[in-house]
């Protein structure tokens, strides 16, 4: 994934999924991005053609990309880079945030997390992340999640982590890419994430299932469309 990301940097043009597409389904993405929509994508992890094994896990890897009209790059990245109010952009899926450091453009930062699908899960992560100026107008950005504790009775007096290993393996490994382009009056914003759950448990499928299907999609599109309404909102406020 990486090797991928960083060839496709290099070679500078068609940073976006949808430039890959054939002439008139490109040209349909994108008026549908003008429109307001995210395009998603599912991809996959291959090796010599072939899916990776994940004995005993399953791993979720997608990416969109949406416009946000009459913003400009500064504008996307002071959101992106402002982690301590994530809770408020990207809420309810954030609950906490914080940044722990900064040393220029590389942030190590904390962020609770709240999934919800049938079940509730709360996680307490901590992130990585390097950002890159690549040319005017143009930048990206790379996330590590170097913890991840699911966190038992959040909220409560009594609440605490649990052991990593010893819980239900709803997110054991996240890594996040973020590319940002301007062009056509606006800023294009596409966003790649690989995560790694445990397997679906047999006999909880009814329960777990919509969790760890659902959930990486469903997350992606709402941090897409929550970071073009952050950034309007801010610019908005001038």
């Amino acid at each position: 994934m990486e090797a991928r990301n960083e060839a496709e940097l290099k070679g500078g043009a068609n940073l976006l999924w949808v430039d890959g597409l054939p002439g008139e389904l490109r040209e349909e993405a994108y008026a549908a991005l003008k429109r307001g929509e995210v395009q998603m994508k599912k991809l996959e992890i291959l090796e010599n053609g072939k899916p990776v094994p994940c004995p005993s896990g399953m791993i979720h890897h997608w990416t969109g990309v949406v416009f946000i009209p009459s913003a400009k790059l500064g504008d996307v990245l002071s959101v992106l880079e402002d982690y301590d109010h994530h809770s408020v952009y990207y809420a309810p899926d954030v609950e906490r945030s914080k940044t722990e450091s900064r040393d220029g453009d590389h942030f190590r930062v904390f962020m609770r997390f709240r999934r919800h699908k049938v079940i509730t899960v709360v996680l307490n992560t901590e992130h990585e992340v390097q950002y890159f100026r690549d040319i005017p107008g143009k930048a990206h950005s790379r996330s590590s999640a170097i913890r991840i504790a699911e966190v038992e009775d959040a909220g409560k007096s009594d609440e605490r982590e649990r052991t990593p290993g010893d819980d239900g393996g709803f997110l054991w490994r996240m890594e996040t890419w973020w590319r940002m382009e301007e062009g056509d009056g606006g800023v294009y914003v596409q966003s790649e994430v690989a995560s790694l759950t445990r397997d679906i448990p047999v006999g909880l499928g009814w329960m777990i299932r919509p969790f760890v299907t659902d959930i990486p999609k469903e997350t992606l599109t709402f941090t897409l469309q929550a970071t073009r309404k952050a950034v309007q909102a801010r610019r908005a406020t001038r």
